[in-house]
């Protein structure tokens, strides 16, 4: 028996399941379907030995749909919030110093010579144009400021962000803000301060915030909330476009659960007037199911989309037969989560944590003091460190072992935080395609996505890779993608 649903979502990462949310919270009957055994993606918390580990992202800004959000799932007693003013740091020299964030720090700091602070001031006075063709992250720097800037400061903040490349990394992609005032304003200062101004309601900068039991509490209420509308250990192994055919009275069902004839998911498929649905192929424990979709939402990796749609889905206005889903990469990411005694760590880990510039010579991108940011993350009288090793600048890392990994990376760290002896604790948790990279033609590649998509109206994408990695950028593009759809929904009721 073929089963047959209003609105599809394929993957339960944070895009799908927030999506399938306010989906669901219009009114439409929205299913999940997830290939792994757990949702929420890279999003993981876990307590072990006393140890609450980020096995993925290790806090996000909490941005004003992002709270609406925990508000509307009852979750917002739960959130925390780091120390605003905790600092950062750079290892410079094999030493930490802070990172000049703001431009007192800057002018005042002592790592960039006179040569990089006039540059900066040359970009508030002076006027540039951008060139016609996408630009590195690194190139702009360059041309901007200086090497300098991109050496210590830049490049340490993309490894940060994205785990990139900044001779890769699209600068329009990664950092459109930049790029759009240098364009618009012939300076970036004077751009991003004329942004500011224009922003509507109160100037509120968003804080470092996480939950008291780890990120995955957004999950886990995500989860409860679409109860059996997800499901998961369901592959999907192909999609396939198809014209509309009308089931006929008691060939079909939906997801999850039976239906009667007079059901709102009974007179959504019966009134529909869509041209074509699309034929979804799943594996399950029990075996393979058909489904038939009226609407499909992609949430998984560009790969995998690539894989289960085929090439020719995306392939046109490319000379190659390749969907340009498939020409994103992803930089892999090793977190390694490292536990001391605090009598034996001599700093005094006030602050966020640091990042490595390449030029230190070291293979760790950064550390994360995930116990002077949030409570209960390490059992008294002990801290929590959390490192990331790899990225697209050193992508055999993740090809040691797991044994290796850790104590390289605590190797590394040690003599910067003055650690007197071996951990008491440690996890690592690899991903080979961690983060989507936003690298140069990135945003001419997800243009080409949007113009193809957009002839497909019952299809829509979401994820990392369209409008920014972090939580709270995939939050509000999957309410932008519902929204779409709903007035889609209403637009053709109203016909």
């Amino acid at each position: 028996m073929t089963t047959r649903v209003p609105i599809l979502i394929i993957g339960a990462g944070i895009s799908g399941l927030a999506c399938a949310y306010y989906l669901r919270k219009s009114g439409l009957d929205a299913q999940v379907l997830e290939a792994a055994p757990r949702p929420g993606g890279v999003i993981r918390s876990e307590r072990r030995d006393g140890f609450l580990l980020e096995l993925g992202p290790q806090s996000f800004s909490g941005t004003p749909q992002l709270l609406e959000l925990s508000r509307d799932l009852g979750i917002q007693n739960e959130l925390v919030e780091a120390p605003p003013r905790a600092p950062r740091f750079l290892l410079i020299n094999g030493q930490l110093k802070p990172a000049p964030l703001s431009p007192p720090a800057f002018f005042a700091s002592s790592l960039f010579s006179a040569k990089t602070k006039f540059s900066v001031l040359r970009d508030l006075f002076g006027r540039t144009t951008p060139p016609a063709d996408d630009e590195s992250a690194a190139a702009f720097t360059r041309r901007k400021f200086s090497a300098e800037l991109l050496d210590k400061l830049i490049g340490p903040f993309v490894s940060g962000i994205y785990a990139g490349d900044p001779e890769k990394l699209s600068l329009r992609a990664a950092f459109p803000q930049l790029h759009e005032a240098e364009r618009t304003a012939g300076s970036v200062i004077r751009g991003m301060m004329r942004a500011a101004k224009s922003k509507p309601g109160p100037k509120q900068r968003p804080t470092l915030q996480s939950f008291r039991e780890g990120n995955e509490t957004l999950i886990k209420a995500l989860t409860a909330n679409l109860g059996p509308a997800l499901r998961c250990g369901v592959e999907v192994t192909a999609i396939q476009k198809c014209s509309n055919e009308k089931p006929q009275a008691g060939q079909t069902k939906s997801l999850g659960e039976d239906r009667g004839p007079n059901s709102v998911g009974a007179r959504f498929i019966a009134s529909s007037e869509l041209a074509e649905v699309f034929t979804v192929i799943v594996k399950t424990a029990s075996g393979a199911e058909t489904i038939v979709a009226e609407r499909l939402v992609l949430a998984v990796p560009t790969y995998v989309a690539a894989k289960i749609l085929g090439a020719e889905t995306f392939s046109r206005d490319i000379s190659s037969n390749v969907s340009p889903l498939a020409e994103i990469e992803y930089a892999p990411i090793a977190v390694v989560s490292l536990g001391y005694k605090q009598q034996d760590v001599a700093h005094s880990l006030e602050g966020f944590g640091f990042l490595i510039p390449r030029s230190e010579g070291l293979r760790t991108l950064g550390s994360v003091w995930n116990s002077s940011l949030f409570p209960g993350r390490a059992p008294q009288g002990s801290v929590l460190l959390t490192s990331f090793f790899g990225g697209a600048t050193d992508p055999q890392a993740i090809s040691l072992s797991t044994e290796e990994i850790p104590a390289l990376v605590h190797r590394e760290i040690g003599p910067i935080l003055s650690i007197r002896s071996q951990p008491i604790f440690s996890n690592v948790q690899i991903y080979e395609r961690a983060l989507p990279q936003y690298n140069l033609g990135h945003a001419a590649r997800i243009a080409n996505l949007d113009r193809q998509s957009s002839s497909l109206l019952n299809l829509k994408l979401v994820g990392n890779y369209l409008r920014g990695p972090a939580i709270g950028a995939c939050i509000d593009q999957a309410l932008a993608v519902a929204e779409e759809i709903r007035s889609g929904v209403a637009a053709r009721g109203s016909g």
